[in-house]
């Protein structure tokens, strides 16, 4: 007699809903740029991010990210006041409607959000004994970059908005936060709770850009180019 066959072996998997959950706060998170309340997040909170930060990821676990919370409204007025050089520049490369369209968006809330974080990488940390990177250094940032979403998403699950500001000098942010020339920022966030979430991205609801389909960027075995519909 035949034995009957066995299902094939799967890897633990999380609860159904625990599952649902994560699928769902990937979805709902927001790059929030507006609507930030005054009251500052409690210690206890900020380090539950920041644990979650610093547990990401990392090239031949060399966790490279650094951390640089900013509270303080001098610090944060001259950041500021970098943005508004660097915006006034990016504006200055668009023209017509998207320039004005451009110049109506919200882009930061530095101000806003009772404290700011700036996430840093040490490409050169030792740490890891260079497994990795060797044939693509640019993973140390990659590292990095997995600790801001993670940060990102356990905010999203606590109810606190996030802000990236991209548009920054990285030797602005150098000088205004004494930075080592060695030391590379790669992120720097709004944070704080705030007074609600969109329900999509604010640039798909401006109309600045829709998000692309995920047929149009799924491959099969090589690279081959597709047109936008």
């Amino acid at each position: 007699m035949s034995q009957p066959l066995q299902p094939p072996a799967v890897s633990p998997a999380f609860a159904e809903g625990e599952r649902d959950t994560v699928y769902r706060v990937i979805r709902a998170r927001r790059d929030v740029r507006r609507g930030f309340l005054p009251e500052p997040l409690p210690d206890p909170l900020l380090t539950r991010l920041l644990r979650a930060a610093h547990d990401a990821p990392s090239v031949g676990l060399m966790q490279p990210s650094r951390f640089i919370v900013i509270r303080s409204l001098a610090i944060r007025r001259q950041v500021h006041s970098a943005f508004q050089h660097a915006n006034q520049q990016a504006l200055a490369k668009y023209q017509g409607e998207r320039h004005d369209q451009y110049a109506a968006l919200k882009l930061e809330g530095i101000l806003e959000a009772p404290q700011n974080l700036c996430i840093l990488c040490d490409a050169e940390n030792e740490q890891g004994h260079g497994l990795g990177r060797q044939t693509m250094p640019q993973t140390a940032v990659y590292s990095t970059v997995c600790a801001v979403q993670n940060l990102w998403l356990a905010a999203r699950a606590e109810g606190v908005g996030v802000g990236w500001v991209s548009i920054l000098s990285p030797d602005a942010l150098r000088t205004i936060l004494s930075i080592p020339a060695h030391i590379t920022p790669v992120a720097y966030l709004c944070l704080g709770y705030v007074d609600s979430f969109g329900d999509e991205p604010e640039l798909e609801r401006v109309g600045w850009e829709r998000r692309a389909p995920l047929e149009n960027v799924v491959f099969e075995e090589t690279y081959t180019s597709r047109e936008k519909p």
